[in-house]
C-alpha cells in the first residue's frame, strides 16, 4: 500500500478508536452535583450470558444520554440470573469505588426496565488526586466534568488499585482519561512491562490501546521475529495483524519464490488478494516474481512482461 494511503488508513483507525472512546465517556454526561437519576433497561446477552445493562440519564442541559455495558451477575448486588429469568420486581445496585448506581424496576420474559439513581463517592476524588489523577481538572474531552468522570469510573470499575498498578509500570505521566482507556482495553502494568521487554520501550497509552485492539502482545512480537522480521517498528506489527500476515502466509509466499519480502510487500499481497494460485498462473505467463509486477497483473495495468 502506498505510504500516503496507509497513513490515511492508520490515522483513520486511530481516530475511530479514539472517537469510540470519546463517545463512550462523553455519553456519560451528568449534571447534578450529588446524584443523577435516569432510566435503565436490561436483558441477558445471548453471547456470554452476562446482563446487558443500558442506562439513559436525564440531563437538563443536553437532553438524554445513553450508555450500555455488560456485567457479570456477581457485579450486581441484589440481582440474580434466576430473578431475571423468572420475572418480578427487583432492586439492585452496581457499587464501585467511584460511586454507586441503585436501580429499581422489574423483569418479564428475561427483559427488565426501571429507574436508577447514581451517587458519586467524593472520597474517590481525593484518593485519585494523591496518585496524580485529578478528576476535578479540566478534561481534554469537551463538556466532561468531574461528575462525568465519576459516573464513567463507576461503570468501568476504575479503581485506586488500577491507578497504582499503572503508575508502577514507569510509563511516565498518565492522564485521567488514560484510566478509562486502561479499564476498557484491559491494560495493566504486566502488559506494559511485557511490551517493554519485547523491545518497545517508548509505547504510550494510545499505542497500548492499539496493541490490545489488534491483539499484539509479547508472544506476537516473538512470532514476528521468528518469521524473520526482527526489530520491526510497532506500526508494522499493526499492519500485519490488520491484513492477516500470518506465518503460514509468509511461508507460502516464500515457497513460491518470493524472497527478501518486506512487511510492506506482504501487506500488498494481502490487500490485493494475491495467493499461491494467482502466483503460479502469473509465473506460467512469464510474469516476473516481483510484488509490484504481481500487483500490476492483479489490477490489470500491465499486459506485457
Amino acid at each position: 500500500m502506498p505510504r500516503t494511503v496507509w497513513n490515511r488508513f492508520f490515522i483513520g483507525t486511530a481516530l475511530i478508536t479514539s472517537f469510540a472512546l470519546l463517545i463512550w465517556i462523553a455519553g456519560t454526561k451528568v449534571t447534578a452535583q450529588n446524584t443523577t437519576t435516569g432510566d435503565w433497561t436490561a436483558h441477558i446477552s445471548s453471547k456470554d450470558s452476562k446482563l446487558q445493562l443500558n442506562l439513559e440519564r436525564r440531563s437538563g442541559k443536553s437532553g438524554r444520554n445513553q450508555m450500555g455495558e455488560s456485567f457479570e451477575f456477581s457485579e450486581l448486588q441484589g440481582l440474580t440470573r434466576e430473578q431475571v429469568q423468572n420475572g418480578g420486581p427487583v432492586s439492585f445496585s452496581l457499587v464501585r469505588e467511584a460511586g454507586r448506581i441503585d436501580m429499581e424496576g422489574s423483569f418479564q420474559n428475561g427483559r427488565g426496565s426501571g429507574t436508577f439513581r447514581f451517587t458519586p463517592n467524593l472520597a474517590f476524588i481525593s484518593a485519585m488526586k494523591s496518585r496524580g489523577f485529578d478528576f476535578e481538572q479540566s478534561s481534554n474531552i469537551p463538556n466532561l466534568d468531574s461528575d462525568d468522570r465519576l459516573f464513567a469510573a463507576t461503570a468501568l470499575n476504575v479503581t485506586v488499585a488500577l491507578a497504582d498498578d499503572l503508575n508502577s509500570a514507569g510509563f511516565g505521566k498518565l492522564q485521567t482519561e488514560d484510566l478509562f482507556k486502561a479499564a476498557i482495553f484491559k491494560i495493566n502494568s504486566q502488559f506494559m512491562r511485557e511490551m517493554k521487554a519485547s523491545g518497545f520501550q517508548n509505547l504510550g497509552m494510545e499505542d497500548l490501546v492499539k496493541a490490545r485492539i489488534f491483539k499484539i502482545d509479547a508472544d506476537f512480537v516473538r512470532q514476528v521475529s521468528q518469521m524473520g522480521f526482527d526489530k520491526e517498528p510497532f506500526e508494522s506489527l499493526v499492519k500485519m495483524q490488520i491484513f492477516k500476515v500470518t506465518p503460514e502466509f509468509v511461508t507460502e509466499m516464500r515457497n513460491e519464490g518470493l524472497t527478501n519480502l518486506e512487511i510492506e510487500d506482504l501487506v500488498k499481497l494481502r490487500i490485493f488478494n494475491i495467493d499461491t494460485d494467482f502466483i503460479r498462473a502469473a509465473k506460467a505467463d512469464g510474469v516476473p516474481l516481483k510484488v509490484e509486477r504481481l500487483v500490476q497483473r492483479k489490477i490489470g495495468v500491465a499486459r506485457k512482461y
